[in-house]
């Protein structure tokens, strides 16, 4: 079972790096960092590219509950689907951005950001912008509006960003994203899709001297861990999937 099982259909932890210089592409650099990361997770045997020079390596999604990283031109991800804990996911992201200086020539000082991010999926028929309306109310100097004749909503996407420190280089944003268009709500149409929460921290700018990328994902987990036990759990997850379970 998803450590979150209990609030969405499936969860995620991924990292991303992104770089200020062009990654390294020749295929012998490439192949030794995956190789790497397979002798930590040998089930991770799916290696393929996609167009414009995406390369990644997976664990078969069968059981539901799979490890993944790719690398493009300028960034390197990694993910966990449905991880059993929070640590076996950092676990994997500590070991990417630990190899990265010496298997990519990552930097520190080649950092334009480091992005660390859960993500909840709710499976959902129905109008979602309505039901995030439903579950989490809408901004107070909207609710007049709701009275005017033949209102529906056709778009309804809470995002709310904001800054962690005074120079504004850890941020947090919040974010919601629905799947339903008007012409879903014009015909009754509606298809079984995803309403999507995202937590994402992110650190800006190149690491101090004496910093390393894992702590400095480190610092990104104890922000996300803070607000994720003081606030998302209780004013987003557990409402939405309350709603959802009515329906």
């Amino acid at each position: 079972m998803s450590l979150f099982s209990s609030y969405c259909d499936e969860f995620y932890v991924n990292l991303c790096l992104n770089t200020e210089m062009e990654l390294p592409r020749n295929r012998d650099t490439l192949l030794h960092f995956f190789e790497q990361l397979q002798k930590q997770y040998p089930t991770m045997r799916n290696f393929y590219s996609r167009d414009r020079g995406e390369y990644i390596l997976e664990e078969d999604k069968d059981s539901g509950k799979y490890r993944w990283t790719s690398v493009e031109a300028k960034r390197i991800s990694s993910g966990f689907v449905n991880p059993e804990t929070i640590e076996s996911a950092q676990e994997q992201h500590r070991l990417v951005l630990e190899s990265v200086p010496y298997t990519l020539t990552v930097s520190p000082i080649d950092c334009e950001s480091l992005d660390y991010m859960f993500g909840f999926d709710f499976t959902y028929r129905g109008n979602h912008h309505a039901l995030l309306a439903e579950a989490l109310g809408l901004v107070p100097a909207f609710d007049k509006v709701t009275e005017v004749p033949g209102f529906q909503l056709v778009s309804n996407d809470p995002s709310i960003q904001f800054a962690l420190d005074e120079d504004c280089r850890t941020q947090c944003r919040i974010s919601i994203e629905s799947r339903t268009s008007a012409y879903h709500i014009r015909t009754g149409e509606f298809p079984e899709e995803q309403i999507s929460v995202y937590l994402t921290l992110r650190r800006y700018g190149g690491l101090d001297p004496d910093m390393t990328y894992h702590q400095a994902l480190q610092s990104l987990q104890q922000h996300a861990a803070k607000i994720l036990d003081d606030y998302l759990v209780e004013n987003i997850l557990q409402p939405l999937h309350a709603t959802i379970a009515i329906k």
